[in-house]
Protein backbone atom coordinates (compact mmCIF):
# COMPACT_ATOMS: atom_id res chain seq x y z
CA UNK A 1 0.00 0.00 0.00
CA UNK A 2 3.02 2.30 0.65
CA UNK A 3 5.81 2.54 -1.28
CA UNK A 4 8.79 1.63 0.86
CA UNK A 5 12.11 3.50 -0.44
CA UNK A 6 16.13 2.56 0.51
CA UNK A 7 17.77 6.01 0.98
CA UNK A 8 20.54 6.35 -1.40
CA UNK A 9 20.71 10.29 -1.16
CA UNK A 10 18.04 10.07 -5.06
CA UNK A 11 15.32 7.91 -4.47
CA UNK A 12 14.31 10.16 -1.49
CA UNK A 13 14.77 13.45 -2.87
CA UNK A 14 12.49 12.43 -5.67
CA UNK A 15 9.82 11.86 -2.88
CA UNK A 16 10.31 15.04 -1.44
CA UNK A 17 10.28 17.03 -4.41
CA UNK A 18 6.73 15.32 -5.58
CA UNK A 19 5.95 16.31 -2.33
CA UNK A 20 6.82 19.85 -2.80
CA UNK A 21 4.99 19.69 -5.92
CA UNK A 22 1.74 19.09 -4.25
CA UNK A 23 1.84 21.84 -1.91
CA UNK A 24 2.92 24.06 -4.67
CA UNK A 25 -0.04 23.70 -6.91
CA UNK A 26 -2.16 26.86 -7.38
CA UNK A 27 -5.34 27.67 -9.08
CA UNK A 28 -4.92 31.19 -10.95
CA UNK A 29 -8.85 31.11 -12.30
CA UNK A 30 -9.66 30.56 -8.75
CA UNK A 31 -7.54 33.51 -7.92
CA UNK A 32 -8.39 35.96 -10.56
CA UNK A 33 -12.28 35.24 -9.12
CA UNK A 34 -11.36 35.71 -5.50
CA UNK A 35 -9.63 38.88 -6.59
CA UNK A 36 -12.89 40.37 -8.28
CA UNK A 37 -14.91 39.21 -5.16
CA UNK A 38 -12.20 40.91 -2.86
CA UNK A 39 -12.24 44.08 -4.76
CA UNK A 40 -16.22 44.20 -5.37
CA UNK A 41 -16.62 43.90 -1.88
CA UNK A 42 -14.04 46.87 -1.14
CA UNK A 43 -16.48 49.19 -3.86
CA UNK A 44 -20.07 48.15 -2.50
CA UNK A 45 -19.81 46.70 0.32
CA UNK A 46 -22.62 44.77 2.09
CA UNK A 47 -24.28 44.82 -1.23
CA UNK A 48 -21.46 42.59 -2.67
CA UNK A 49 -21.73 40.32 0.05
CA UNK A 50 -24.93 39.67 0.27
CA UNK A 51 -25.14 39.39 -3.78
CA UNK A 52 -22.04 36.63 -3.33
CA UNK A 53 -23.79 34.88 -0.71
CA UNK A 54 -27.16 34.53 -2.46
CA UNK A 55 -24.71 33.17 -5.67
CA UNK A 56 -23.18 31.21 -3.74
CA UNK A 57 -25.04 29.56 -0.24
CA UNK A 58 -28.77 30.46 -1.44
CA UNK A 59 -29.08 33.02 1.55
CA UNK A 60 -28.19 36.25 2.71
CA UNK A 61 -26.06 36.56 6.13
CA UNK A 62 -27.09 36.88 9.19
CA UNK A 63 -26.02 36.90 12.80
CA UNK A 64 -26.82 34.69 15.47
CA UNK A 65 -28.20 35.59 18.88
CA UNK A 66 -26.56 34.44 22.20
CA UNK A 67 -29.97 32.15 22.35
CA UNK A 68 -28.50 30.51 19.45
CA UNK A 69 -25.31 29.48 20.96
CA UNK A 70 -27.12 28.42 24.11
CA UNK A 71 -29.43 26.01 22.43
CA UNK A 72 -26.29 24.57 20.60
CA UNK A 73 -24.86 23.11 23.92
CA UNK A 74 -27.75 22.21 24.80
CA UNK A 75 -28.79 19.86 21.79
CA UNK A 76 -24.85 18.36 21.98
CA UNK A 77 -23.91 14.94 24.08
CA UNK A 78 -23.05 16.40 27.41
CA UNK A 79 -19.94 14.04 26.98
CA UNK A 80 -19.14 15.94 24.00
CA UNK A 81 -19.65 19.47 25.88
CA UNK A 82 -17.87 18.14 28.61
CA UNK A 83 -14.66 17.01 26.21
CA UNK A 84 -14.55 20.73 24.65
CA UNK A 85 -14.40 21.88 27.62
CA UNK A 86 -11.50 19.77 28.90
CA UNK A 87 -9.98 20.72 25.64
CA UNK A 88 -10.21 24.65 26.24
CA UNK A 89 -9.07 24.28 29.57
CA UNK A 90 -6.14 22.64 28.56
CA UNK A 91 -5.32 24.90 25.82
CA UNK A 92 -5.67 27.92 28.26
CA UNK A 93 -3.59 27.10 30.79
CA UNK A 94 -1.02 26.06 27.87
CA UNK A 95 -1.37 29.87 26.39
CA UNK A 96 -1.37 31.68 29.77
CA UNK A 97 1.57 30.29 30.95
CA UNK A 98 3.52 31.71 27.05
CA UNK A 99 1.23 34.93 27.42
CA UNK A 100 4.38 37.77 27.00
CA UNK A 101 4.02 40.82 29.51
CA UNK A 102 5.04 44.16 29.24
CA UNK A 103 8.63 45.12 30.33
CA UNK A 104 10.46 47.99 30.94
CA UNK A 105 14.48 48.60 32.25
CA UNK A 106 16.77 50.95 32.36
CA UNK A 107 19.07 51.09 29.50
CA UNK A 108 22.78 51.25 29.62
CA UNK A 109 22.75 54.82 28.86
CA UNK A 110 20.54 56.38 31.58
CA UNK A 111 16.95 56.25 30.08
CA UNK A 112 13.78 54.25 30.19
CA UNK A 113 12.97 51.44 27.33
CA UNK A 114 11.16 48.24 27.21
CA UNK A 115 7.69 47.13 25.39
CA UNK A 116 4.34 47.37 25.83
CA UNK A 117 2.22 43.94 24.79
CA UNK A 118 -1.06 44.76 23.92
CA UNK A 119 -3.94 42.28 22.38
CA UNK A 120 -5.47 42.48 18.70
CA UNK A 121 -8.38 44.63 19.14
CA UNK A 122 -11.11 42.54 16.70
CA UNK A 123 -10.40 39.00 15.52
CA UNK A 124 -12.09 36.79 12.67
CA UNK A 125 -11.97 33.05 12.93
CA UNK A 126 -13.32 31.47 9.81
CA UNK A 127 -15.11 28.14 10.37
CA UNK A 128 -16.00 26.15 7.01
CA UNK A 129 -19.42 24.53 6.85
CA UNK A 130 -20.32 20.60 5.97
CA UNK A 131 -17.82 18.06 6.85
CA UNK A 132 -14.94 19.98 7.20
CA UNK A 133 -16.92 21.51 10.62
CA UNK A 134 -14.73 20.99 13.07
CA UNK A 135 -15.48 22.33 16.64
CA UNK A 136 -12.04 21.54 17.96
CA UNK A 137 -10.77 24.43 15.20
CA UNK A 138 -12.72 27.14 16.72
CA UNK A 139 -11.10 26.10 20.26
CA UNK A 140 -7.83 26.12 18.81
CA UNK A 141 -7.93 29.73 17.33
CA UNK A 142 -10.64 31.12 19.64
CA UNK A 143 -9.17 30.61 23.40
CA UNK A 144 -5.75 31.77 22.70
CA UNK A 145 -7.10 35.06 21.46
CA UNK A 146 -9.08 35.47 24.67
CA UNK A 147 -5.91 34.57 26.60
CA UNK A 148 -3.92 36.91 24.47
CA UNK A 149 -6.98 39.98 25.45
CA UNK A 150 -8.57 40.70 22.10
CA UNK A 151 -11.38 42.44 22.85
CA UNK A 152 -13.68 41.33 20.29
CA UNK A 153 -13.85 37.67 18.54
CA UNK A 154 -16.07 37.54 15.25
CA UNK A 155 -16.60 33.95 13.98
CA UNK A 156 -17.79 33.41 10.21
CA UNK A 157 -19.37 30.28 8.77
CA UNK A 158 -21.20 29.60 5.67
CA UNK A 159 -24.91 30.10 6.07
CA UNK A 160 -25.95 25.98 5.28
CA UNK A 161 -29.44 25.04 6.51
CA UNK A 162 -28.62 23.63 10.07
CA UNK A 163 -25.07 24.75 11.00
CA UNK A 164 -23.34 22.74 13.36
CA UNK A 165 -24.50 22.44 16.98
CA UNK A 166 -20.87 21.22 18.27
CA UNK A 167 -19.50 24.27 16.45
CA UNK A 168 -21.51 26.22 17.88
CA UNK A 169 -21.00 25.02 21.23
CA UNK A 170 -17.25 25.24 20.70
CA UNK A 171 -18.06 29.20 20.32
CA UNK A 172 -20.23 29.53 23.27
CA UNK A 173 -17.00 27.82 25.47
CA UNK A 174 -14.44 29.23 23.55
CA UNK A 175 -15.59 32.76 24.06
CA UNK A 176 -16.66 33.65 20.99
CA UNK A 177 -18.06 37.64 21.19
CA UNK A 178 -20.35 37.19 17.44
CA UNK A 179 -20.93 34.60 15.18
CA UNK A 180 -22.43 35.67 11.80
CA UNK A 181 -23.40 33.22 9.38
CA UNK A 182 -21.45 34.28 5.80
CA UNK A 183 -18.83 31.94 3.83
CA UNK A 184 -16.40 31.79 0.82
CA UNK A 185 -14.60 34.53 -0.36
CA UNK A 186 -17.13 37.35 0.30
CA UNK A 187 -16.89 36.49 4.38
CA UNK A 188 -12.95 37.10 4.24
CA UNK A 189 -13.60 40.33 1.82
CA UNK A 190 -16.26 41.47 4.57
CA UNK A 191 -13.76 40.88 7.26
CA UNK A 192 -10.91 42.41 5.34
CA UNK A 193 -13.10 45.77 4.14
CA UNK A 194 -15.97 46.13 6.51
CA UNK A 195 -19.54 45.61 5.17
CA UNK A 196 -22.94 46.39 6.85
CA UNK A 197 -23.17 44.77 10.08
CA UNK A 198 -19.90 42.89 9.46
CA UNK A 199 -16.97 44.42 10.84
CA UNK A 200 -13.80 44.60 10.07
CA UNK A 201 -11.15 43.06 11.71
CA UNK A 202 -7.09 43.16 12.33
CA UNK A 203 -6.65 39.39 11.96
CA UNK A 204 -8.41 36.65 10.11
CA UNK A 205 -7.27 33.02 11.31
CA UNK A 206 -9.30 29.65 10.54
CA UNK A 207 -9.19 27.23 7.83
CA UNK A 208 -11.58 27.08 4.33
CA UNK A 209 -11.34 25.35 0.73
CA UNK A 210 -9.03 27.17 -1.92
CA UNK A 211 -11.49 30.20 -2.48
CA UNK A 212 -10.91 31.15 1.23
CA UNK A 213 -7.29 30.27 1.01
CA UNK A 214 -6.78 32.37 -2.00
CA UNK A 215 -9.20 35.07 -0.36
CA UNK A 216 -6.98 35.22 2.83
CA UNK A 217 -3.75 35.17 0.74
CA UNK A 218 -4.85 38.33 -1.22
CA UNK A 219 -6.31 40.16 1.49
CA UNK A 220 -2.95 39.83 3.59
CA UNK A 221 -1.34 43.44 4.29
CA UNK A 222 -4.73 44.86 4.32
CA UNK A 223 -5.10 42.75 7.41
CA UNK A 224 -2.72 39.96 9.10
CA UNK A 225 -3.54 36.22 8.58
CA UNK A 226 -2.71 33.32 10.61
CA UNK A 227 -0.71 31.80 7.43
CA UNK A 228 -2.15 30.18 4.26
CA UNK A 229 -2.71 26.14 5.36
CA UNK A 230 -1.56 23.79 2.57
CA UNK A 231 -2.54 19.81 2.80
CA UNK A 232 -2.30 17.90 6.17
CA UNK A 233 1.02 15.90 6.56
CA UNK A 234 2.47 13.70 8.85
CA UNK A 235 6.50 12.26 9.00
CA UNK A 236 7.09 9.70 11.90
CA UNK A 237 10.68 8.84 13.14
CA UNK A 238 10.56 5.07 14.25
CA UNK A 239 13.53 2.52 15.11
CA UNK A 240 12.99 -1.15 15.45
CA UNK A 241 11.59 -0.80 18.61
CA UNK A 242 8.40 1.31 17.64
CA UNK A 243 4.68 -0.91 17.17
CA UNK A 244 4.42 -0.79 13.36
CA UNK A 245 0.61 -0.70 14.46
CA UNK A 246 0.73 2.29 16.08
CA UNK A 247 2.68 4.13 13.45
CA UNK A 248 0.47 3.26 10.41
CA UNK A 249 -2.35 4.32 13.16
CA UNK A 250 -1.05 7.22 12.94
CA UNK A 251 -0.15 7.77 9.49
CA UNK A 252 -3.54 7.19 8.47
CA UNK A 253 -4.83 9.71 11.20
CA UNK A 254 -3.50 12.43 8.48
CA UNK A 255 -4.01 10.20 5.21
CA UNK A 256 -7.90 10.55 6.12
CA UNK A 257 -7.82 14.77 5.86
CA UNK A 258 -7.29 14.83 1.88
CA UNK A 259 -6.14 13.13 -1.02
CA UNK A 260 -3.09 15.76 -0.79
CA UNK A 261 -2.51 14.70 2.43
CA UNK A 262 1.42 13.42 3.30
CA UNK A 263 2.05 10.81 5.43
CA UNK A 264 5.65 9.75 5.63
CA UNK A 265 7.64 6.96 8.13
CA UNK A 266 11.74 7.51 8.10
CA UNK A 267 12.82 4.17 9.97
CA UNK A 268 16.43 2.55 10.49
CA UNK A 269 14.94 -0.50 10.33
CA UNK A 270 13.49 -2.48 6.52
CA UNK A 271 11.56 -4.72 8.73
CA UNK A 272 9.27 -2.36 10.44
CA UNK A 273 8.60 -0.59 7.20
CA UNK A 274 7.42 -3.42 5.63
CA UNK A 275 5.37 -4.44 8.61
CA UNK A 276 3.68 -1.03 8.62
CA UNK A 277 3.17 -1.55 5.42
CA UNK A 278 0.86 -4.50 6.16
CA UNK A 279 -0.55 -2.56 9.25
CA UNK A 280 -1.72 0.26 6.37
CA UNK A 281 -3.96 -1.95 4.65
CA UNK A 282 -5.41 -3.98 7.75
CA UNK A 283 -6.45 -1.04 9.47
CA UNK A 284 -7.73 0.81 6.08
CA UNK A 285 -9.73 -1.85 5.46
CA UNK A 286 -11.94 -0.82 8.82
CA UNK A 287 -12.23 3.15 8.43
CA UNK A 288 -14.48 5.19 6.62
CA UNK A 289 -12.65 7.13 4.36
CA UNK A 290 -10.98 4.74 2.39
CA UNK A 291 -10.99 5.97 -1.21
CA UNK A 292 -9.33 9.45 0.59
CA UNK A 293 -6.53 7.69 2.29
CA UNK A 294 -5.74 5.18 -0.69
CA UNK A 295 -5.17 7.89 -2.63
CA UNK A 296 -3.23 9.92 -0.24
CA UNK A 297 -0.98 7.10 0.78
CA UNK A 298 -0.51 5.78 -3.03
CA UNK A 299 0.39 9.64 -4.27
CA UNK A 300 2.36 11.12 -1.58
CA UNK A 301 3.05 8.38 1.15
CA UNK A 302 6.66 7.02 1.54
CA UNK A 303 8.83 4.32 3.73
CA UNK A 304 12.08 5.91 3.89
CA UNK A 305 14.55 3.31 4.60
CA UNK A 306 17.38 5.47 6.45
CA UNK A 307 20.84 4.11 7.57
CA UNK A 308 20.92 5.70 11.01
CA UNK A 309 18.92 8.00 13.05
CA UNK A 310 20.85 11.28 12.65
CA UNK A 311 20.06 10.53 8.70
CA UNK A 312 16.20 10.48 9.17
CA UNK A 313 16.76 13.80 11.42
CA UNK A 314 18.53 15.79 8.47
CA UNK A 315 15.34 14.66 6.25
CA UNK A 316 12.91 15.75 8.54
CA UNK A 317 14.13 19.08 9.35
CA UNK A 318 14.40 19.19 5.00
CA UNK A 319 10.66 18.59 5.00
CA UNK A 320 10.14 20.52 8.04
CA UNK A 321 6.47 18.23 8.40
CA UNK A 322 3.35 20.48 9.86
CA UNK A 323 3.48 16.88 12.66
CA UNK A 324 6.78 15.26 13.84
CA UNK A 325 6.14 12.37 15.57
CA UNK A 326 9.45 10.51 17.40
CA UNK A 327 8.85 6.71 17.71
CA UNK A 328 12.20 5.65 18.99
CA UNK A 329 13.77 3.56 22.26
CA UNK A 330 14.94 7.00 23.65
CA UNK A 331 13.00 9.77 21.90
CA UNK A 332 14.27 13.05 23.38
CA UNK A 333 17.79 12.43 22.70
CA UNK A 334 16.75 13.30 19.01
CA UNK A 335 15.01 16.34 19.39
CA UNK A 336 18.06 18.56 19.94
CA UNK A 337 18.62 17.38 16.25
CA UNK A 338 15.21 18.58 15.22
CA UNK A 339 14.94 22.53 13.84
CA UNK A 340 12.14 21.98 12.17
CA UNK A 341 8.39 21.09 12.21
CA UNK A 342 5.34 22.38 13.43
CA UNK A 343 4.98 20.19 16.47
CA UNK A 344 6.85 17.25 17.56
CA UNK A 345 5.07 14.16 19.49
CA UNK A 346 7.70 12.27 21.71
CA UNK A 347 7.43 8.80 22.13
CA UNK A 348 4.78 6.13 21.28
CA UNK A 349 2.10 7.82 24.04
CA UNK A 350 2.33 10.78 22.47
CA UNK A 351 0.08 10.09 18.93
CA UNK A 352 -0.86 13.27 16.86
CA UNK A 353 -4.40 13.67 17.37
CA UNK A 354 -3.72 14.02 21.12
CA UNK A 355 -2.22 17.34 20.24
CA UNK A 356 -5.36 17.68 17.63
CA UNK A 357 -7.41 17.54 20.22
CA UNK A 358 -7.04 17.60 23.90
CA UNK A 359 -2.67 18.43 25.12
CA UNK A 360 -2.93 21.60 25.11
CA UNK A 361 -0.40 23.03 22.20
CA UNK A 362 -2.24 24.61 18.88
CA UNK A 363 -3.17 22.27 15.89
CA UNK A 364 -3.35 25.08 13.59
CA UNK A 365 0.85 24.50 11.93
CA UNK A 366 2.33 25.46 9.72
CA UNK A 367 2.77 23.20 6.48
CA UNK A 368 4.38 22.52 3.23
CA UNK A 369 7.26 22.83 4.55
CA UNK A 370 7.11 26.77 6.26
CA UNK A 371 7.85 24.95 9.25
CA UNK A 372 11.53 26.11 8.19
CA UNK A 373 10.29 30.43 9.50
CA UNK A 374 6.71 29.71 10.52
CA UNK A 375 5.16 29.03 14.15
CA UNK A 376 2.56 27.35 15.27
CA UNK A 377 -0.31 29.53 16.30
CA UNK A 378 -0.40 30.24 19.72
CA UNK A 379 -1.34 33.07 22.36
CA UNK A 380 1.48 35.17 20.36
CA UNK A 381 -0.31 35.13 16.98
CA UNK A 382 -3.01 37.70 18.53
CA UNK A 383 -0.72 40.26 20.66
CA UNK A 384 0.96 43.21 19.03
CA UNK A 385 3.96 44.88 20.57
CA UNK A 386 4.57 49.02 21.22
CA UNK A 387 8.72 49.71 21.98
CA UNK A 388 8.39 52.45 24.60
CA UNK A 389 11.48 55.26 25.09
CA UNK A 390 11.32 57.74 27.87
CA UNK A 391 14.56 59.86 28.19
CA UNK A 392 15.31 62.85 30.42
CA UNK A 393 17.87 65.93 29.30
CA UNK A 394 20.70 64.23 31.41
CA UNK A 395 20.24 60.44 29.84
CA UNK A 396 19.84 62.47 26.52
CA UNK A 397 22.84 64.77 26.40
CA UNK A 398 25.91 62.15 26.45
CA UNK A 399 23.78 60.77 23.00
CA UNK A 400 23.33 64.23 21.01
CA UNK A 401 26.57 64.36 19.54
CA UNK A 402 26.10 60.58 18.02
CA UNK A 403 22.48 60.63 16.75
CA UNK A 404 24.01 64.17 15.02
CA UNK A 405 26.74 62.14 13.44
CA UNK A 406 24.23 59.68 12.00
CA UNK A 407 21.71 61.95 10.99
CA UNK A 408 23.65 63.74 9.12
CA UNK A 409 25.56 61.03 7.48
CA UNK A 410 22.10 59.71 6.54
CA UNK A 411 21.45 63.27 5.01
CA UNK A 412 18.89 63.79 7.38
CA UNK A 413 19.12 67.27 8.73
CA UNK A 414 15.66 67.47 10.20
CA UNK A 415 16.46 64.32 12.58
CA UNK A 416 19.81 65.91 13.17
CA UNK A 417 17.80 69.62 14.26
CA UNK A 418 15.36 67.77 16.15
CA UNK A 419 18.19 67.15 18.77
CA UNK A 420 20.26 69.94 18.40
CA UNK A 421 17.72 72.74 19.14
CA UNK A 422 17.51 70.66 22.52
CA UNK A 423 20.87 71.76 23.91
CA UNK A 424 20.99 75.07 21.85
CA UNK A 425 22.68 78.11 24.69
CA UNK A 426 23.17 75.27 26.63
CA UNK A 427 19.77 75.16 27.61
CA UNK A 428 16.07 72.82 27.16
CA UNK A 429 14.00 74.72 24.32
CA UNK A 430 10.95 75.44 26.63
Amino acid sequence: MITIISADGRAEQEQLSAMRARAAASNAEIELAVRAILEDVRENGWEAVRRYSEKFDGREPYELEPEDLERACAACDPALIAAMEHAAANIRDYNEKLLARTVEWRSPDGGVVGRVVRGLTRVGIYVPGGTAAYPSSVLMNAVPAKVAGVEEIVMVTPPTEHLSAAVLAAAKIAGVDRVIAVGGAQAVAALTYGAGFIPRVDKLVGPGNAYVAAAKRLAYGTLDIDMVAGPSEVLVIADETAEAKFVAADLLSQAEHDRLASAVLLTTSMELARAVDGELERQTAALSRQEIIRASVRDYGAAIVCPDLARAAELANEIAPEHLEIVTARPRELLPAIQNAGAVFLGAWSPEPLGDYLAGPDHVLPTSGTARFFSPLSVDSFLKTMSVVEFDRASLAPLAGEIITLAETEGLTAHANSIRVRFENGKEDS
